[in-house]
């Protein structure tokens, strides 16, 4: 196939996704991931989560292959990658760049104790203020534990670095970082605008642990004629993009401006905000971290809200109480013969372990208002929908509280969103617009890649041809059903809540 191309990888826990994608029409020609059953989480004890780096590599490795088969694209036609990978993660290298043992992933729940600890000690108003979160289950903590339980492995560290930070050093044989990995990680000192030196000296961690601080957008690196040799690439190829898969999920929406939401509902749900304001939440309810187009001179700050309990809970009720067989579409069409509000009905949706949005209380899922005489299993599972969205705009006050305007969300169609009930009791909530595209992270870090190495001027040239499938607008005149039912839901959220304090 002719023409230009721009490579992304998407890191994921599961499986590394590659795509590749025509610079010139901005279309994804070929995707492909390994492995294709779920890659293996190594859990030694309970609660702990590894994955060897060497895995991602060659994970990497063979998906890029097939892309390149597919596509019939050579390694001189790809002008830049980027990179996406899973947020949180500790890998640690000696001098020689070797993995010095498997990576602690984010949700591993080990190093909890060792950052409740920090943020008690160090103080919450200091980490709040300076990191805009507490130093909580991220990967300065995971670092720690590594200190006080592996001294013979942490005295050999010879920098520290997130999962995408090892895949560019495999492409490159350089080792660097950037401004928003180091926010997500903890070690980013909002206030002083470089690495937090009052965190590292508090945990005992010497400041050449962090590697050199690049651009997220620049020529970071270039491939090595090594890797170039062992994947098909052009030596010198630039690597020219990288990000957490959230705030990469963000940039695939072409979501860049403060009151822009980007959101996910799959397993677990996902809302991100980008502020223009560095602020924080006191409570901790929800974390901040540097956008993609954070700088020195310009605040954009991504607000993460994250919910357990969203596709889990739709696909156990398909399981438990839809009829059997039922496929989601038929279990929609049955939900649209109850009103908004589910006469009455009401299910608070979090029984998928504690949840941050509730101060880290587990308040389990339960369900409320059911009168044997007129509610049947369409209530139910409406009401399950709307009570996922409902946690979605509980946790978007938050936001609000924190200065953020929230006027459009930005989605995949996939998963949730693939609901009109869904889309349409979220639209009229929150009074957002929201707008569905056809995109994923693979193909975001592709175009982050374009942008890096000055192939796309800035954003808007880069989404020009993200294609959008539709654009939900608020139902205004049956606005008052939706806030009634959703005050009816906080109530008793906060009946459920009470009564575990």
């Amino acid at each position: 196939m002719e023409g230009q191309f721009l490579l992304g990888f998407d890191v994921g826990s599961s499986s590394v996704k590659a795509s590749l994608v025509n610079a010139d029409t901005g279309v994804c020609v070929a995707s492909a991931f390994y492995p294709e059953k779920e890659a293996p989480i190594l859990a030694v004890k309970a609660g702990w989560a590894e994955q060897d780096p060497q895995m991602w590599w060659d994970n990497a490795k063979l998906s890029l292959k097939k892309v390149m088969d597919m596509a019939q694209v050579k390694g001189n036609d790809i002008k830049a990658i980027g990179i996406s990978y899973q947020m949180h993660g500790l890998v640690c290298v000696d001098k020689s760049l070797n993995v010095l043992r498997p990576s602690i992933i984010w949700c591993d729940s080990r190093a909890v104790p060792y950052g409740e600890k920090a943020f008690g000690e160090i103080g919450h108003e200091q980490c709040l203020s300076h990191l805009l979160n507490s130093p909580g289950n991220f990967t300065a903590a995971k670092l720690a534990w590594v200190k006080h339980n592996e001294p013979q492995i942490f005295e050999q560290i010879y920098k520290i670095m997130l999962p995408g930070d090892y895949l560019a050093m495999k492409l490159s044989g350089v080792v660097n970082t950037t401004v928003s990995g180091l926010s997500e990680g903890m070690f980013w000192d909002f206030k002083e605008k470089k690495p937090a030196a009052f965190l590292l000296d508090y945990f005992g961690f010497d400041h050449s642990l962090i590697p050199d601080i690049v651009p997220t957008f620049s020529v970071q690196s270039e491939v090595s004629a090594e890797a170039a040799a062992e994947l098909g690439l052009k030596p010198g190829t630039p690597i020219s993009y990288r990000a957490g898969d959230q705030p990469n999920n963000a940039l695939s929406l072409n979501v860049f401006n403060p009151g822009e939401i980007a959101s996910t509902a799959g397993t677990s749900g996902v809302v991100y905000g980008v502020s223009g304001e560095v602020n924080y939440d006191p409570k901790s309810r929800v974390n901040t971290f540097a956008h993609v187009n954070y700088s020195q001179d310009t605040d954009r700050l991504g607000i993460l809200l994250c919910i357990n309990g969203t596709g889990i809970l739709n696909a156990w009720m398909r399981r438990n109480v839809a009829p059997e067989g039922m496929s989601y579409d038929e279990m929609n069409r049955l939900m649209e013969t109850v009103p908004v509000g589910c006469e009455g009905v009401s299910v608070i949706p979090f029984g998928n372990g504690a949840e941050r949005v509730l101060e880290n209380q587990q308040t389990d899922c339960s369900i409320h208002g059911i009168n044997f005489n007129k509610h049947g299993k369409a209530h139910l599972l409406r009401a399950a929908q709307e009570g996922i969205v409902f946690s979605f705009c509980y946790g978007m006050e938050i936001m609000q509280q924190m200065g953020m305007e929230i006027n459009k969300i930005h989605a995949g169609r996939a998963n949730m969103f693939l609901s009109g009930i869904f889309r349409d009791t979220l639209a009229g909530v929150s009074g957002a617009t929201i707008e569905l595209y056809d995109t994923d992270g693979s193909v975001g870090a592709a175009k982050g890649a374009g942008m890096g190495c000055g192939f796309y001027k800035d954003h808007q040239e880069a989404f020009s041809t993200l294609k959008q499938l539709a654009v939900i607008e608020p139902d205004n005149s049956n606005r008052a059903a939706y806030l009634q039912a959703y005050t009816h839901w906080k109530s008793r959220l906060l009946q459920v809540t009470d009564h575990l304090k």
